[in-house]
Parts: structure tokens; sequence; C-alpha cells
């Protein structure tokens, strides 16, 4: 993983200094609240319902045992004992004090951490897929570029203060899991018919108040043009995106009122004057930020399917866990975990400070020191011996990690929502651990299959609920909460948008409705192999209607 040269941890301890002198000043009242705002969110400082909320950045997503040790320790000195980990890749802590910012970002910068670029009109955490350099169907890991990308943004001056906030993301394998189709910019790294490695580029993605999937502009754009032409991108957004609105702020109405075609053009001019000048990158630079991202050395374990296979005899639980949490490897004799961070009844992402050192003792002991974040509020050990995996869940089980859920229907994101959000409308907490509980049995979760149910307590979407294949939307009516619900959604390389099917319901039954949701798929499904998006696309949206609202109709 990438580690700081000194021009990056001088930067970043200016930055901690800097930030001290203006919170000393806020405090001592040389500065109002609206003064200090803009100053704050620089550094990730927001003012939630309760409390400030300080936003980490883990750039796309990887960090160190070292590194989880100081989210451990933050949670336990500066907050209630928890962290958040986000759909961004990052980790917010809901309620340190104002007075404990500066200590708290000191602490980050010694271990290579900071919160800049967390807020803002800026270019935001660039994300990766979470499997990166560990996946079997990758072409190449995405992490090197997302890094260029991260160096090339950090208090870029002509992009620090965009018409509103910037995302990007990255992936390396024709399977999509970085959702690169609603970001603002999303990267498909992929080779081309002579062995050349670079990118389609899609535009104009996101989600929120206007829901929208990106265009390709460009089927393949050698690796060496990534910052020549993001940054045609950017100017074009830039100069033409609209500053009297923030809500068509984004880049995403800009694409669609300006035409993908007329959009492209544009960036293309722009990228006429700037192509093969100073941002082209040099195939040694590349091969340089490359090289801190190659893979461990895997020595063979060729004990490992014996292991396994005893171990799963041994345990049925081992066994449930083994089958939804780990994944296939590029080294056969080697997996992927995912640590579910959605155990039955408990807040979605949330991980207590004790979890925190577990997961770093495991990743030091048995994953090559590395641990990722994934979008979906999980945690990722990319580099597990197969022989080591029975090891490896009974270290989950005792820190209370080992839910084998990943990709089910209790696996579900949620935004923190009226529990901590100013902006939200309704609580996204509650919903996900009343339906988590209703779907607890495993056996049940199984039967179901694959169902990615995301929950946002507002319409900013925080919590991706329009591409899940179930989403849940918090919405304020006459001063009572009350839950949209859409179907079809999707964040992978057949992204969709899900569809409105109907009124919403009050907080006692949006549980019953998802319920009839999902009894509705398992009754018209054609075998149990056949996903519930594969369902909804095959029928539509007619019967999960017809069993949501047909009394009110024949009432009506």
């Amino acid at each position: 993983m990438y580690r700081y040269d000194e021009f990056d941890q001088e930067f970043v301890d200016a930055r901690v200094a800097e930030f001290t002198d203006q919170v000393e000043r806020r405090l001592a009242g040389e500065i109002t609240e609206d003064q200090f705002r803009p100053l704050r969110l620089m550094n990730g400082v927001y003012l939630q319902l309760h409390a400030y909320m300080l936003r980490i950045a883990i750039p796309y997503g990887t960090l160190n045992a070292r590194q989880m040790r100081m989210l451990a320790h933050i949670a336990r000195k500066y907050d209630k004992g928890y962290g958040h980990f986000t759909t961004r890749q990052n980790i917010q802590f809901n309620w340190p004090a104002l007075s404990d910012m500066p200590a708290i970002l000191a602490d980050l910068a010694s271990v290579e951490m900071h919160a800049i670029q967390t807020s803002g009109n800026c270019i935001r955490n660039v994300t990766a897929d979470h499997f990166a350099g560990a996946a079997a169907d990758e072409v190449a890991d995405p992490r090197p570029y997302a890094e260029i990308l991260r160096q090339w943004s950090s208090v870029h001056p002509e992009f620090s203060y965009l018409p509103r906030k910037f995302k990007i993301a990255v992936t390396g394998a024709e399977r999509d899991r970085a959702a690169i189709q609603v970001h603002d910019i999303g990267l498909h790294l992929k080779k081309n018919a002579a062995g050349e490695l670079g990118f389609a580029v899609y535009v104009g993605g996101g989600q929120g108040r206007t829901p929208l999937i990106a265009k390709k502009i460009k089927d393949f754009l050698p690796e060496e043009h990534l910052l020549s032409y993001t940054t045609a991108i950017m100017r074009v957004y830039n100069l033409n995106g609209r500053r009297d609105n923030k809500y068509k702020a984004r880049i995403k109405i800009l694409v669609h009122e300006t035409g993908t075609e007329e959009f492209a053009r544009q960036v293309e001019a722009e990228w006429a004057e700037l192509r093969d000048g100073e941002l082209t990158l040099p195939e040694a630079d590349i091969r340089a930020i490359d090289a801190y991202f190659a893979p461990p050395a895997l020595p063979a374990r060729t004990e490992g399917d014996a292991a396994v296979k005893e171990a799963r005899l041994d345990s049925r639980t081992f066994a449930e866990w083994l089958d939804q949490n780990v994944i296939t490897h590029k080294h056969p004799d080697y997996a992927a975990v995912t640590i579910s961070l959605k155990p039955i009844g408990e807040a979605p992402g949330d991980a207590s400070d004790g979890q925190m050192d577990a997961v770093a003792n495991i990743a030091e002991r048995y994953a090559f020191d590395e641990i990722r974040v994934s979008h979906e509020q999980n945690l990722i050990l990319p580099y597990v011996a197969r022989a080591d995996l029975k090891a490896v869940y009974d270290a989950l089980v005792e820190a209370g990690l080992a839910t084998a859920n990943s990709n089910l229907i209790s696996d579900i994101i949620a935004c923190p929502g009226l529990d901590y959000c100013a902006l939200a409308n309704a609580r996204s907490i509650s919903v996900a651990q009343d339906i988590a509980l209703r779907v607890a049995s495993l056996e049940r979760q199984r039967d179901i299959g694959e169902l990615k149910l995301k929950i946002s307590g507002c319409i900013n979407a925080c919590g991706h609920h329009h591409v899940g294949h179930i989403g849940i939307l918090g919405v304020e009516k006459k001063g009572a909460e009350l839950y949209q619900v859409t179907l079809g959604g999707s964040g992978d390389e057949h992204t969709s948008i899900g569809e409105i099917v109907g009124r919403g319901f009050g907080p006692d039954e949006i549980t019953d409705a998802i319920e009839k949701v999902v009894e509705t798929y398992l009754a018209l499904r054609k075998d149990k192999q056949e996903r519930f998006l594969d369902a909804y696309r095959r029928v539509g949206p007619a019967p999960f209607k017809e069993a949501l609202y047909a009394g009110e109709a024949r009432a009506a």
C-alpha cells in the first residue's frame, strides 16, 4: 500500500497546525460559526444534529493494522467507543468534541491519515473495488490509478471550489464492484486488443435528488492520459456547471442538459490543448506507483484445501460463513474474506473500538497487514491463506464479527439517518434493525439468495437506495416519517435506478411491506437460482404492487 513521502507528511502536519489555530479562535469566540464553517468542512468536520462529526479519509478503502488501531484509539478516547464505516470507504466519528479535533487530527497524521477533502465542493475520496489486487476476475489493480488521482486532486488549486462535490470511482474487472456508473466520473480499467492498459470513461452518474446513470464518453483512454483527460472533464464542468442552484450543480445535470455527444465534444476540445503535455504520465512514474501496490509474497500453502474440508465437516457455522463471506482469490492457496459489519439487529456499518483492535490483530497475524473498507460498509481481508480460514473465523467469532450474511438481505446499507444527520427526514438505522430481525434466520436468508437492500434517510441518498435491489427512502409528510419503496435498482456493470412502486409506508408498516415484496419474489421466481433482481427484471413491478396495494385498490 502507498506510504507517505516527505511532502505528504509535511503537508498533513501543516494542515493540522493550521486547523488547530482555527479551532482555538472559534472556541475563544474570535470567529463565528458561519466564519468557521468553511474552515472545518475543509478538514472533514460537520455539525450534525447533536454534535460535531469527523469524517476521516481512507483512500480507496485501504489501510493497515497500525491505522486501524489508531481508529480504535480515537473511538475509545474521543468518541463513544465506536465508529461508522461509510459508503465512500471512509469512517465517521459522531461524537467528538470540537476542542479535541486538533488532537485527533494529530494522532491521525502520526499514522499517515487525515480528513482533508472528505467534505466541501472538491474531489472527494477516490474509491475502488474493495477486492482490488486479490479478485480472480481482475484485469489489473485499479488502486495505483486511484492513488495517482488522489495525489493530483489533493488541494488542487483549480478544482478546490467546484460547483458541487465530485466523486470518482475505479474498477479493474468486468464485474463492477465499485458502482462506477453512479459516480461523477467512473473509470473501468481494461486492456485493448494489443494488451495495453487503459480506461473506459463514464461521466455524469449520481444518485440523490436526480438519480442518473453515467454515460460512456470514451471507450478506451490509454493509461498515460488519465490526468490530462480527467482535467479536461473537470475544466468543462468547472466552467459550465451551475453555481446558482445547488440542486442542479452536479456534473450529472450538466451532462444531461448539454447532451452526451456535445459534452464529449467539449471534453475532447479541451483535451486537445492538454494531450501530450505536462500531465502525460510517464511509464516509469505509473510503474513506480504501481510498485506500492504489489501484492505480498504469498507462499504456497497447499494444505489449505484439506484444512478447509476438515473444518467444514466439524462446524456447520464455519461452513455457512465460508460459503457466504469468502471469495475465490487469484492465488489458489488463498482467499479474500468479508468481515460483515451487519450483525442482526445492530447498526449497519458500525464497529466498536474492541472490534477494530481485533480486526487489526487478525490482519497482522493472518492477512499480511492489509484491510479494506467496502462501499457496502463492510471490512475485507484480501489475503488470507485457505489454511488459516478457520483460525480467522474463530477470531472473528470471539470479536462478534462472524455474521455470515455477505450479499444477503440482512447485509443492509444504511445511512445514519435522523438519529444523527441534520439533513435527514427519517430514521434509517431502526428500519434496518427491524428488517434484519425479521429475516434473522440464516436458512431463510440463504433461501432468498442475493438481495441488496439499501436505506436512505433523505433524498441525498447516502444509503444508495436508488441502486438497491430493494431501496427504502425516508421522507417527511405532514411532520411524520414515511418510507418509499423502490425496486429493481443495481450498482453493478448493469446499473439501473430503482422504480418507486407506490405510496410510502409508516415506520410501523415498512418491515411488513418488505416482507410482502420478498414473499412475492419467492412465489414467482423460476427456481432457487433466479435472483431477486433477475426475477424483477423478468416480471416487472406489477405483481409487487399488487401484493403491496391490492387491498387499497379494492377498497377504493
